[in-house]
């Protein structure tokens, strides 16, 4: 795999792609909280922090992820440029996004923004991650105790991450709720789907020469 945060291959398809996936990542985030139907488990933290320190939701979920970058130190995990971006774009993009889109509204209002919400985040993680330029710092978590912990496997880390910040920010005063649920459901194979379209193929090296050619597809 190609060096995190290499741009020497493909920078203007892979920088254009990053910043694209981490704006829809912020407007879907946004989206999710104005349908008032649950939220994932790391926003349901970031809401309810959000609502017990009267930082905005986008503050809040910057300083989380720096926080949570911080713990990649034990862990010997590298940032790179999309890592760094993480933590910046989205919680600029969801708070900008929050005070354009009024709270409330019908029912059906709600759905459709709750599915365009869960929708938008595969989309974004597919373009984001498929850039390869970094993970984000939660992913990142995930990952590098993977890597640490050898007989722990990435569901169980995920799972038991996830519950964990669930809970905390149930307790805090996060919106758990039937998005929630259609969160858990749906995102992984919407991940699955955008990643196998928006991924960048790697280049491959060839014998005899000082430039990796990119590989098929």
């Amino acid at each position: 795999m190609a060096a995190i945060g290499n741009l020497r291959y493909r920078p203007v398809r892979r920088l254009t792609q990053l910043y694209a996936g981490l704006v829809l990542y912020g407007v879907s985030m946004a989206l999710m909280i104005r349908s008032g139907l649950g939220l994932d488990p790391w926003d349901v933290f970031h809401q309810g922090l959000a609502r017990r320190t009267g930082l905005s939701f986008g503050a809040v979920t910057i300083a989380v992820g720096a926080l949570v970058l911080l713990l990649w130190i034990p862990l010997r995990q590298r940032p790179g440029i999309g890592t760094v971006s993480n933590v910046v774009v989205i919680g600029l993009v969801v708070d900008a996004t929050l005070a354009l889109l009024p709270a409330g509204g019908p029912l059906a209002v709600r759905i459709g923004l709750l599915v365009a919400g869960i929708v938008g985040n595969g989309a974004a993680t597919g373009l984001y991650i498929g850039a390869r330029l970094g993970p984000g710092p939660r992913d990142g978590l995930m990952t590098g105790l993977v890597a640490r912990r050898p007989g722990w496997s990435i569901r169980m880390v995920r799972t038991g991450i996830e519950v964990t910040v669930l809970a905390v920010g149930w307790l805090l005063g996060g919106t758990v709720g039937v998005g929630t649920v259609a969160y858990a459901l749906a995102i992984g194979p919407l991940t699955q789907l955008f990643l196998a379209r928006f991924t960048v193929a790697e280049p491959v090296p060839v014998p005899g020469r000082t430039a990796p050619v990119p590989a098929a597809g």
